[in-house]
């Protein structure tokens, strides 16, 4: 067997898309490695959401173009959304990569392996996707406890800071059979969360023209399958969240009381600026009606800082906001530019690095703020949680594991093992993290 190392940066659908190309290549004699040096194919799948993580992937293509020179069989890829937006940038940079393939050729792999095994340098870039069932192609899942699913992948809601509708293509979903076959298999073989990706999970079904496929009538779907297992579904599209799928929600016992969902800015004009689809008052009224229909429920989400043009008043509306909400959590960000974006043509509107991370940091402040009075709500209470990892700590065995409504959770057992569902009360709180007692 050969072997392949592969690098992956950036969101769960890059993890996911790995643990596909891992499939693949595994049934064409190369076997995945944690070891760089070992690898006869190196491979990193690249992110473009913000420049660091760009970078990150040039600076290791820089790395991997020195090996090659003292051990020029070895094979060097890159693919994701860098490769898909930056093919001719590639080439320039680093003519020593044998293979650039974008998100849509993943499917391709067979024959483009082929290709460079024979000494060919191949750029497989297309705007176009390679349609297949993805069932037909083996996944080598990197985590024991849960399996990403992608059921939608795309945008077409253009927010003029975001490269993904460029980079992903428009809205494109699955089959349900497809899914629903594909999470059969994952029960089977013994994992115990499935996780519904989209980088807008809510347009499930949209684009195939069949008003009764929704993402509501893909959870009710699954729910109904047999085994002891847990669903959850990322990112959410805050005026996407219907009253259809909060309904599905609920009504799914399998289905955890968590959303996630970006509200970017908690100001309005902001919010227009970034061609987001609800104002501030609707994204309020979307979390208030969900929070009154679940006691545990967590809601998170995500913030970009320093957007062209934002005044400290609107900045502050975003700190505001998030504390009204009670957020669990926020990802954050200082605004990037993006090619071919809206936003990133704003140059007159650009603020200085020294504004965007002093907000950044603020932001950060605040956040954990908000995560600590969050955590610190749960104290007493009981959640049913997913262990997901152990470790050993002055001689005692502490179980990490994750509740229905995605907090973190740390107890002391020796009962429950990874992959084990446990009810824990909770009796301590920390800023990113839980600790209790297995009752």
């Amino acid at each position: 067997m050969k072997k392949v190392y592969i690098e992956t940066l950036g969101c769960q659908m890059n993890k996911s898309d790995s643990e596909r190309i891992s499939g693949i290549l595994s049934q064409f004699g190369y076997d995945e490695t944690t070891e760089e040096k070992e690898a006869d194919l190196l491979i990193v799948n690249t992110c473009s959401i913000r420049q660091l993580s760009a970078d990150k992937a040039y600076s290791l293509l820089g790395v991997w173009g020195k090996r090659k020179k003292d051990k020029p069989d070895i094979k060097i890829g890159i693919c994701g959304c860098v490769a898909q937006q930056d093919k001719e940038k590639i080439r320039k940079r680093a003519p020593y990569v044998d293979l650039i393939f974008g998100t849509h050729n993943i499917y391709e792999l067979p024959e483009l392996i082929k290709k460079i095994e024979n000494g060919e340098k191949i750029c497989a870039i297309t705007n176009k996707p390679v349609i297949c069932n993805q069932n037909d192609f083996k996944i080598i899942r990197k985590d024991s406890v849960n399996a990403w699913i992608p059921i939608i992948e795309g945008c077409n809601n253009f927010c003029t800071y975001c490269v993904v509708p460029f980079t992903r293509g428009r809205e494109r979903s699955r089959q349900p059979e497809e899914i629903i076959q594909e999470a059969k298999n994952i029960i089977n073989e013994g994992f115990r969360e499935i996780t519904l990706l989209g980088q807008n999970v809510d347009s499930y079904g949209k684009d195939l023209n069949n008003p009764k496929i929704t993402l509501a009538n893909l959870l009710r779907d699954l729910n109904k399958l047999e085994g002891n297992f847990r669903i959850r579904f990322v990112t959410s599209y805050p005026s996407d969240i219907t009253d259809d799928l909060i309904n599905a929600v609920e009504e799914c016992d399998k289905v955890c009381k968590y959303f996630h969902i970006p509200m970017q800015s908690g100001n309005s004009r902001i919010l227009k600026e970034m061609n987001r689809h609800y104002t501030k008052q609707q994204y309020y009224e979307t979390v208030e009606k969900i929070r009154k229909r679940f006691s545990n429920v967590a809601i998170t989400s995500d913030f970009i800082a320093g957007f062209p043009g934002e005044t400290e008043e609107e900045f502050q509306d975003t700190l505001n906001a998030m504390e009204e909400l009670e957020l669990d959590y926020s990802n954050t960000a200082a605004y990037s530019p993006r090619a071919f974006t809206k936003a990133g043509k704003m140059t007159d509107l650009f603020l200085s690095d020294e504004i965007k991370y002093e907000r950044l940091n603020r932001l950060n402040e605040k956040n954990k703020e908000v995560c600590l009075k969050s955590n610190t709500k749960f104290i007493g209470k009981v959640l049913k949680v997913l262990v997901e990892s152990k470790t050993l700590k002055d001689g005692k065995t502490i179980l990490n594991s994750r509740a229905d409504n995605n907090k973190i959770v740390h107890f002391e057992s020796n009962k429950y093992d990874i992959g084990d569902f446990a009810e824990v009360k909770i009796n301590l709180a920390q800023t990113w993290c839980l600790f209790g007692v297995a009752i």
